[in-house]
């Protein structure tokens, strides 16, 4: 690096600064969290797409593809059951939480069960969240160390204190227009690495005789994730596209960070946009950074300077976690291989998709916090004092993601394996509270609960004590769970249940014909994939 990187790098930063002020104009709620609900569906996809696939995408999604035993072309099973979970929400979910016209979408529970469920989940999203965010700076500041040589702890601040400031202003707008800019720098990052990549192997047909065969791969039906002990009945077909399901259909329904973003939506109709824009989008985005992962995995096996200086950087910043080698791929590449001016391109592009998921975690912490726990002691609050309160919160919770950050040293395997982990415990028990809520008369708040606790916990006792199962069965598994216990607890024991709102479905035969064509031709190209490549 010299100093065009550095100016380029320091323009970006002090430009996000200002971008907190353009957008400080917030006198309620409802702009602070929601945007006023007047943002169109365009920005609002690319928010969504952007806080999903960042930092963790750009950078361990390729050393998954590239290097990982065990890994290549499978990842894409990753995106499998995202159109199946999009028509879902579309029908069935979200029509009732966004004509509900709340801010933190568990208050929808509290209208259907009491404010325990609601409480509950709140707590439980509030934790999750905030330690896999803390582990996503954490590798993102480890990244930074390891590459261009800043201090551990000065990244984790720059990056943590940075994105604090424009969410701290700017609030839900600030972070949607942010996640804009950040997915199309996220972009052109990949385009890149993907030139210089195919450049250094000497063309795409060189690429295509030295691919490692075994990593072009993406479907196997022969793996069902029950026998996963030793680690090789991973990714397979039926439970990442079952898995997955759960997985996507409770991350954007029920997930704050996700759901902030359809509620922001200014019309039904946008929010149907929206939710076809993350269906048909996300493959093609995910296949591209699988490419380049697989471009530069096929570079490092050929380059021995390139593995001699991964080695290097591994030892003198790393060390123990052997997980976290193939996570420098893609910074070492950058270094290594790239132009000064578009290595701090590239920089810019690894810091900006960890803001950009930073922020929207922020944001959602902040406005949950406020809506669920705040307000419940002071619920006629002047907006003045609700921005101000609010304001401190998205402070507090930047705060705690980045103490996360400073004790998440001992975590092993990649990050978005791990953060996947972590998410997967939570989600099905959070889905299955939404859809006991909406799709049943008979539940009431004591089974919910119940339902969710034995859920969690049934979750957790399968991460500690049953390897055997491939983690990606969690979400069905605890979702499934809970469902029965719920079911089981409300059905014998007799207590008052709630109505709660109207529930509302969507009749949106059209949308779900085209996403689940979608589904079929999303899988029929990855199983002929092999076929392409070879």
């Amino acid at each position: 690096m010299n100093y065009i990187d550095y100016i380029i790098i320091v323009v970006y930063l002090v430009g996000f600064l200002g971008l907190g002020f353009m957008f400080k104009d917030n006198n309620t709620g409802g702009d602070y969290f929601l945007g006023g609900r007047k943002t169109s569906w365009l920005p609002l996809s690319l928010s969504a797409m952007a806080t999903q696939l960042s930092a963790i995408s750009f950078i361990s999604a390729p050393a998954f593809v590239g290097l990982k035993d065990g890994g290549g072309m499978q990842w894409l099973t990753y995106e499998l059951g995202v159109p199946l979970a999009m028509a879902f929400l579309l029908i069935a979910v979200l029509p009732t939480l966004y004509k509900s016209g709340i801010v933190s979408v568990y208050e929808y529970l509290e209208t259907r069960f009491d404010a325990s469920s609601r409480l509950l989940i709140s707590f439980v999203f509030q934790i999750s969240r905030s330690v896999a965010t803390g582990v996503m700076v954490y590798t993102m500041a480890l990244i930074l160390q390891a590459t261009i040589g800043l201090e551990f702890w000065i990244s984790i601040l720059i990056i943590g204190l940075i994105t604090m400031v424009y969410s701290f202003q700017g609030g839900m707008k600030a972070v949607i227009w942010g996640d804009v800019i950040q997915m199309s720098i996220l972009f052109i990052g990949i385009i890149i690495c993907l030139y210089f990549g195919f450049s250094e192997l000497g063309g795409v047909d060189n690429f295509l005789t030295h691919v490692d065969t075994d990593r072009i791969t993406a479907v196997d039906f022969n793996k069902w994730g029950f026998n996963n002990a030793d680690g090789n009945d991973e990714f397979g077909f039926w439970p990442m596209v079952i898995g997955g399901f759960f997985l996507y259909a409770s991350y954007y329904g029920t997930d704050q960070t996700q759901s902030q973003r359809l509620l922001s939506s200014s019309s039904m109709s946008n929010l149907k946009k929206l939710m076809m824009a993350n269906g048909l989008l996300r493959f093609p985005f995910t296949l591209t950074y699988c490419i380049m992962g697989l471009v530069l995995g096929t570079l490092l096996l050929q380059d021995v300077s390139f593995q001699e200086q991964m080695e290097t950087v591994y030892q003198a910043n790393i060390g123990s976690l052997q997980g976290k080698k193939a996570d420098l791929m893609v910074p070492v590449f950058i270094i290594k291989y790239l132009p000064n001016g578009v290595i701090g391109i590239l920089i810019v592009a690894i810091m900006s998709a960890a803001m950009s998921t930073l922020s929207s975690t922020v944001n959602s912490l902040s406005a949950v916090t406020m809506e669920d726990f705040v307000k419940r002691f002071n619920p006629n609050m002047p907006d003045k004092k609700y921005m101000t309160y609010s304001k401190l919160l998205s402070i507090f919770w930047g705060l705690v993601c980045l103490f996360f950050a400073f004790f998440a040293g001992n975590i092993e395997g990649t990050v978005i394996e791990v953060i996947n982990k972590i998410s997967s415990v939570f989600y099905g028990p959070i889905l299955a509270a939404f859809i006991l809520a909406i799709l049943t008369k008979r539940t009431h708040a004591l089974g919910a609960n119940i339902g969710i606790v034995v859920g969690v916990l049934f979750n957790v006792y399968l991460w500690l004590y049953v390897p055997q199962i491939f983690w990606f069965w969690w979400n069905a598994l605890g979702c499934l769970v809970t469902v029965v216990v719920a079911l089981a607890v409300s059905y014998t024991v007799k207590r008052q249940v709630n109505e709660g709102l109207e529930v509302t479905y969507y009749s949106g035969k059209k949308e779900v014909a085209i996403l689940l064509a979608y589904f079929v031709a999303i899988v029929l190209f990855s199983i002929s994939l092999p076929n392409m490549l070879n």
